[in-house]
Order: structure tokens, then C-alpha cells, then sequence
């Protein structure tokens, strides 16, 4: 059902994070939102609610409730009839003057430091933001069994140090604010990577244009929420180029920057000019300037700035020696040294941790298929394809995959 689908993926993190607050229980409160979803499912199609997330919530506190009853625990939750206490849901609705949007207040509260470094953005992406464990696990390229067991021990960890679901005050910021900036890159490198929207997660690129300008606002010192909101705005402006009639991807270096959004792209690079006035260069400014680097072509006329490209990522792996980086740096290591030195270093990677990294295949598939290793690129083609990519994605991938065949 399309319409409770859009209500669990836009409320359900408020709802879990509103639970959570009440009862100090995540895993109560997942189970409770859960089961709320399955009765939604039972009873919408012939009882439609006015106010799908109000239903959801409403419900699933009752789920909440009745779960507490079965375990012989139950809470007093009535509030004092003189003088009522707010919800946990009107707390987190009505701290407006903090941080003024809703999503990416709960962001701020998930990413406690209680909880692990590594666990902090995974938790949120979980309960905020609504990934599955498999897209998580993939994001952080980890198996989905650990990914599991690492969003279990944080979980455990705040019910064991009893940490409050309340919006933290400013001075709390500073500390959240590494794995605040990972979860919305996540989040929105899930959004981005579906050229043409079709996802689940495909809001999410809409919604962090205003979450980063938020954040900007908020933290104006911190170079690293000023570049990630630079990137946001450089990657959003080519969207009206990223896909042809055919409804295919088109790769960057072949995209019409005529189509672009120079509107954002100059908000982008008046950012990215802030960033580097404060002096604190990091890792979030250079991925920034790779994006801005392509927005300085006009037409398709103006050679592809792969020089460039490869100096920054160069530059780049000194802060974050990743397989992500050492994938895009082997597309702009081949245009500049060619597909076989590309090959050599994209094959010394640690290639199980990749196998279903669909963006390594693809690219593997296309330095073999320029090197004429016909058999292996079809075969680095086929597995790109069983990598699950979006519509546009799969469509040029089979594209290209027939070209070599």
C-alpha cells in the first residue's frame, strides 16, 4: 500500500524516536512501530485515517503499552491531571528554536556519544531515516550479520546508560557532529545514487538541500557542514541533466552542462569559498571540490577535468584511504594514465569486501572492456547488474554491457 509505505518511510522515525523518549526502549519501540505497520496494512485499505502518521502513532503507543502489560513491567504513564506533562512527541515537535527541522533534530539525538563511534551513524540511519540493515551494511561496506550485531550493541548501550531521547543544547553539537555529517552523507549518497528517482530514499535528495542549509546556518564556524552543504548543491544542479530520453544514467563526463542548475552551483561555490576562509582544511572540502570542479565546464565543448580530478582525489586519500575513494580515483586514474594502470590498482583493493559493491564492478567491467577483455568485462558486467542498481543505473549498464558484447 503506496500510502502507508510513503507514512512509515516520512513518520517513522519520529514515531520510533517519540516511543523511544517514552519508554527508553528501542527495541520496544521498534516492535511497537512494526506492528502498528502490519495493522495499518489490515486496516487502511477499507478505513483510510485522515492523519496517516497521528494513526501510526497513536497505535503503535498502544502496541507499546500492551507489550509492557505482557512483561509484567508497566510504566505510569498518566500524566498529573492538574498540571499535564507534554508527550515525548510534542517535546520533540515543539523544540523548534534549537534546531528548526524536524529529521534532522532527531539526527542530533540518536548520534549520542554513549554510543560507539562506528554504531552512532548506522543507529540513525536506522531509525531515523528508515535503511534497511542490508543498505546500512552496504553503505559502510560491512557484512549485514556484523551490521546487525553493531546496531544491537547500540541499542544496548543506551539502555544501559540510560541515555534520554532529548534534544541536545548547543554544546552538545560539536561532539555529535561527526556522526551527524556521515549519516546525512549515507543518507543522501542512497537518494544520489538513484539517478532517476525511483527508490524509496529518492526524498531524501530534495530534503537535504534544506537540511544543509540548516545546518550552515546553525554551525557557520564548522567547515565541514559549510562544504557538505557546498556538495549537496553542486550534485542536486546536475540532476536535470543525469538521465537521456531513453531514461538511462548519464555518466558526469557526459553530461550536457547546459542543463545544469547554475543557481545552485553559485550557492555551492559561495559556500565552499566560506569553508576555506576558516582555515581548517578536511577531508568533506576536498570531496566538495571534486563536485565543484565539474561545474566549471559550460558545454559539452570544454574537456573533461580529469587532471584535476586525480590530483584531489590524490589529495583525498590522505584524510580517507577508503574503497570508495580508490574506486572514483581509478575512473579519473584511467583517462589520465590508462584503463591497464586503473585496472592494477582497482584490483589490489580488497575485492571481498566488494563483491556486491556494484560501482566497483561496473567500473572494473568498463577498464576491461577498454582493454579488450571481452569475457571478463561481460562477466564484470553481468555481476554489476545482479548488484541490484536503480532503473536508470541497471538501463545503462545493459547498454554498455551489449555494446562490449
Amino acid at each position: 500500500m503506496r500510502s502507508l509505505e510513503g507514512a512509515a518511510r516520512e513518520a517513522g522515525g519520529r514515531i520510533i524516536a517519540a516511543l523511544a523518549a517514552t519508554f527508553r526502549d528501542l527495541d520496544l519501540s521498534e516492535e511497537a512501530f512494526a506492528e502498528a505497520c502490519a495493522r495499518a496494512a489490515a486496516v487502511w485499505p477499507t478505513a483510510p485515517p485522515l492523519n496517516p502518521a497521528a494513526w501510526l502513532y497513536a497505535t503503535a503507543r498502544r502496541c507499546a503499552l500492551d507489550m509492557i502489560r505482557k512483561r509484567n513491567v508497566r510504566q505510569r504513564l498518566t500524566p498529573d491531571a492538574r498540571e499535564p506533562e507534554p508527550t515525548a512527541e510534542e517535546l520533540l515537535a515543539s523544540d523548534t528554536r534549537l534546531i528548526p527541522d524536524e529529521r534532522l533534530r532527531l539526527i542530533f539525538v540518536c548520534c549520542h556519544p554513549a554510543v560507539a563511534p562506528e554504531g552512532r551513524a548506522a543507529l540513525t540511519l536506522r531509525l531515523v531515516c528508515g535503511l534497511s540493515v542490508q543498505e546500512i551494511a552496504r553503505a559502510f561496506l560491512v557484512a549485514e550479520p556484523a551490521m546487525f550485531q553493531r546496531l544491537t550493541r547500540a541499542k544496548k548501550k543506551i539502555a544501559e546508560a540510560g541515555v534520554s531521547f532529548e534534544v541536545p543544547g548547543p554544546e552538545a553539537w560539536p561532539e555529535r557532529l561527526a556522526a551527524v555529517l556521515s549519516t546525512l552523507e549515507v543518507a543522501y549518497a542512497r537518494a544520489h545514487e538513484d539517478a532517476a528517482g525511483a527508490g524509496t530514499h529518492a526524498g531524501f535528495a530534495r530534503e537535504m538541500l534544506d537540511l544543509t542549509a540548516i545546518l550552515a546556518e546553525l554551525l557557520p564556524n564548522e567547515p565541514e557542514c559549510l562544504a557538505f552543504a557546498a556538495l549537496v548543491r553542486f550534485a542536486e544542479a546536475r540532476r536535470p541533466a543525469r538521465l537521456d530520453a531513453e531514461g538511462a544514467m548519464v555518466p558526469l563526463s557526459e553530461q550536457d552542462p547546459a542543463l545544469w542548475r547554475r543557481s545552485l552551483i553559485e550557492e555551492g561555490e559561495a559556500l565552499l569559498r566560506r569553508a576555506a576562509r576558516l582555515n581548517a582544511p578536511g577531508p568533506r572540502q576536498l570531496r566538495a571540490a571534486l563536485h565543484g570542479v565539474w561545474c566549471v565546464r559550460r558545454t559539452l565543448a570544454d574537456p573533461p577535468p580529469w587532471s584535476a580530478i586525480l590530483g584531489l582525489y590524490d589529495l583525498l586519500l590522505a584524510w580517507r584511504d577508503d574503497p570508495f575513494v580508490r574506486i572514483n580515483r581509478a575512473v579519473a586514474l584511467a583517462e589520465v594514465a590508462g584503463p591497464a594502470v586503473a585496472l592494477v590498482e582497482l584490483e589490489a583493493l580488497d575485492t571481498p569486501r566488494l563483491d556486491d559493491f556494484q560501482p566497483f564492478h561496473a567500473v572494473r567491467a568498463d577498464l576491461l572492456a577498454r582493454l579488450g577483455r571481452r569475457d571478463e568485462a561481460l562477466a564484470a558486467y553481468d555481476r554489476a547488474l545482479e548488484a541490484a542498481p536503480g532503473p536508470a543505473e541497471r538501463l545503462w549498464l545493459a547498454r554498455r554491457r551489449s555494446e562490449v558484447e
